[in-house]
C-alpha cells in the first residue's frame, strides 16, 4: 500500500494509541479534584489549605523534568521514556489512595509530577517525526484530546467509582491501567517513521523526505539558549503560564466549584462535571481541522481564549445568584478554553526546527506546569478563604483573558514553500 493510503495508516495505528496514552496520563492529575470533593481532608484529618497545597504540589513535580525530558526524547527516544513513564506514573498514582500521612503524600504527588512530565514533550516530539506542517495541529489536537476526553468520561466514572468503593480505592483502581498499557506502547509506537513494520519502506521514505524538506525552510538555532533570543519564544512561554493558570483551576477544582454551587450528591457532581469537557473535544477536532486548512495558528488561538475568560467571567458575575446560568457559562468557558490546543502547539514546530524544537515546547509546558502550580493552589486558597468559588472563577477568567491578549503580540510565520512540489497529505 502506496501513497496518501498507506500514510493513512499513521492515523490507524499510532494516534489511537498516542491518544489512549495521554488519557491515562491526564487520568492521574485529574482525578485529585474528585477525592479532594469526596472529603479527603476529613479522611487525612488536614486543612483544606493543605488540600490546595497538595493539589499543587503534583505540578512542582512536573515543572522539573520537562527540558531534560525532551533533551532526551529528541537524541535518544521518545518512546521509551513514554514506556518507563506510563508504569511510574500508575505505581504512584495509585499510592494517592494508600498513603495516609501528609507528608508522604506530598513526596508522592511530587513524584507523580515527576512520571508525568515526561509524557508531553515526548509525545510532541514524536509527533514532528510522523506528521507534516498540514497535518500537524489536527495530529497535536487527538493527543490533546486526551485531556479533556479523559476528564469527561473520568467525571461521569468517579463520582460512581468513590460512592461505590471510597475515593481511597479508587485511586488505585485508576493507576492499574496506566502499568498495563505501557506493555502496549511499547509494542506499537516506533520513534521514526522507517522503525514502523506496519508502513511500507516507500511510504517511509515518502514521508521522511516531506519531513527533511520542511526542515530546510527554519531558521537554525545553535541550542535552547539561542531560541530564547527569538521574543515569540518568551511571548508563548508568558501566555501558556496564564492559559495553564486557568485550565488547571478549572479541571481540578471543578468538582468542588459544582458541589458546593448545585447541592447534589458526587454521583451527580461527577455527571454536571463533564460537559465544558465534552463541548471542549467538539470544539478542539473543528478548530484544528481549520487551522491545517488555513495553515494559520495565530487566529485560532486568541479568540477562543479571550471568549473563554469572558464567559468565566458571567459565571463569577452570577454564580451566587442562579447556579444554572453560572453553569452554562461554565460549559462555554470549559470548551473555549480547550479549542485552540491544536493549532498553539503547532506553532513551535513551525518556527524553529526539529533540533530545538522539542526543547523549546517543553520549556513552554514548562511554564504551564507553574500555571497548573499557581492555578490549582489559588483557586483552592481562595475557595478555602472565601468559602465561595467565585473568587476563583475571576481569577480564572483574568488569567484567560490574559493569555489571549499575550497571543495577539506574537508575530505571524513566514510560510516559505521548500519546493514547487505538492505537499504530502494523507
Amino acid at each position: 500500500m502506496r501513497g496518501a493510503a498507506g500514510l493513512r495508516r499513521r492515523w490507524l495505528y499510532l494516534m489511537p494509541v498516542v491518544f489512549v496514552t495521554y488519557s491515562l496520563a491526564y487520568l492521574g492529575r485529574s482525578n485529585f479534584g474528585f477525592g479532594a470533593a469526596a472529603g479527603l481532608a476529613q479522611s487525612l484529618h488536614i486543612t483544606e489549605s493543605r488540600v490546595a497545597f497538595l493539589s499543587s504540589a503534583f505540578f512542582l513535580g512536573y515543572f522539573l523534568f520537562q527540558v531534560p525530558a525532551a533533551t532526551y526524547a529528541t537524541r535518544r527516544s521518545a518512546t521509551r521514556l513514554v514506556f518507563f513513564a506510563l508504569i511510574g506514573w500508575g505505581i504512584f498514582s495509585g499510592l494517592t489512595g494508600v498513603i495516609r500521612q501528609f507528608w508522604l503524600l506530598v513526596v508522592d504527588r511530587l513524584l507523580l509530577g515527576v512520571a508525568e512530565s515526561l509524557i508531553f514533550p515526548s509525545m510532541l516530539i514524536l509527533l514532528t517525526n510522523w506528521f507534516t506542517r498540514q497535518e500537524r495541529s489536527r495530529a497535536n489536537a487527538i493527543l490533546i484530546l486526551g485531556n479533556p476526553v479523559t476528564v469527561t468520561w473520568m467525571a461521569a466514572v468517579t463520582g460512581y467509582l468513590i460512592q461505590a468503593a471510597g475515593w481511597q480505592m479508587t485511586f488505585i483502581l485508576e493507576g492499574i491501567p496506566s502499568v498495563l498499557w505501557a506493555f502496549v506502547w511499547a509494542l506499537v509506537a516506533h520513534d521514526h517513521p522507517g522503525q514502523a513494520h506496519w508502513l511500507s519502506a516507500d511510504d517511509s521514505e515518502q514521508l521522511t523526505r516531506a519531513l527533511a524538506l520542511e526542515q530546510t525552510t527554519l531558521p537554525q538555532y545553535k541550542n535552547l539558549l539561542a531560541t530564547l533570543r527569538n521574543p515569540g519564544v518568551t511571548l508563548l512561554c508568558v501566555q501558556y503560564f496564564f492559559w495553564s493558570l486557568g485550565v488547571y483551576g478549572l479541571v481540578q477544582w471543578i468538582p468542588v466549584m459544582i458541589g458546593v454551587g448545585s447541592a447534589r450528591g458526587i454521583e451527580t457532581v461527577g455527571l454536571l462535571s463533564a460537559a465544558p469537557f465534552l463541548l471542549g473535544v467538539l470544539l478542539m477536532l473543528v478548530v484544528a481541522y481549520f487551522s491545517d486548512r488555513a495553515l494559520n495558528r495565530k487566529i485560532f488561538v486568541w479568540p477562543f481564549l479571550m471568549l473563554s475568560g469572558v464567559a468565566l467571567f458571567c459565571s463569577y458575575a452570577v454564580a451566587g445568584e442562579n447556579f444554572w446560568l453560572a453553569y452554562v457559562a461554565l460549559i462555554v468557558a470549559g470548551g473555549f478554553m480547550y479549542a485552540p490546543y491544536g493549532p498553539f502547539f503547532a506553532i513551535m514546530p513551525e518556527m524553529l526546527p526539529n533540533a530545538v524544537a522539542g526543547e523549546v515546547m517543553a520549556l513552554v509546558n514548562t511554564c504551564g506546569a507553574l500555571g497548573g502550580f499557581a492555578g490549582t493552589w489559588l483557586v483552592g486558597a481562595l475557595h478555602a478563604l472565601t468559602g465561595s468559588s467565585r473568587a476563583g472563577y475571576l481569577s480564572m477568567a483574568l488569567a484567560l483573558t490574559a493569555a489571549g491578549a499575550v497571543t495577539l503580540c506574537l508575530r505571524p510565520q513566514a510560510s516559505k514553500p521548500a519546493s514547487g512540489r505538492e505537499p504530502l497529505r494523507a
